[in-house]
């Protein structure tokens, strides 16, 4: 005999048993979303906890309850996992914005010393420019581009390869590489 359930599923409305659905079936979908979808379909369906958790191939019956109360509350947010440990985020949505539009701008020689980011000076213009990127990292500023599609090492498309802008007594001299196309291949 099985215990009451403490808050059984919502009636679920027709676009999100839809949406439910679509996801159940989906295979461009991650993982996760796909399990919590069938489980919440297989709630809704009228199985129990436990049968609904050994159905979408979970062991934990209480997992299936908490996710049924996160979509009581949340709706289809449900579905999609939140930060699931480790560090917290520390840069939010907006600063992570700043972050991209300063890699974004050329670096001005006569500020940054140099006519290309790099990640060191990324950094070093970020944290002059206030309180808010006072301690950040290069490793921070790295995850940071990746996720926003940026690649440096693979590509180099953030540099001309043969050319550099380079400071000298007599002022900034660009260097040309003559074997530059030779080492590309």
């Amino acid at each position: 005999m099985t215990r009451r359930q403490k808050e059984p599923l919502r009636a679920l409305t027709d676009e999100e048993r839809q949406e439910v659905e679509r996801i159940s079936r989906a295979t461009s979908e991650p993982m996760t979303r796909v399990v919590r979808a069938k489980a919440l379909l297989a709630v809704a369906q009228g199985l129990s906890y436990t049968a609904a958790a050994k159905a979408c191939g979970r062991r934990s019956g209480d997992a299936i309850a908490q996710l049924v109360e996160r979509f009581n509350r949340e709706g289809l947010a449900a579905l999609t996992p939140k930060h699931g440990g480790g560090a917290k985020v520390q840069y939010t949505a907006q600063q992570r914005q700043q972050i991209l539009a300063v890699a974004q701008q050329q670096p001005e020689l006569e500020i940054d010393g140099v006519s290309q980011w790099s990640l060191v000076t990324l950094q070093r213009r970020l944290r002059a420019s206030g309180e808010a990127f006072a301690t950040i990292s290069t490793y921070t500023i790295g995850q940071v581009l990746h996720e926003a599609g940026y690649s440096w090492q693979n590509s180099r498309s953030w540099c001309k390869t043969g050319n550099a802008l380079r400071r000298r007594k007599s002022g900034v001299v660009t260097v040309v590489d003559p074997d530059a196309e030779v080492k590309k291949t």
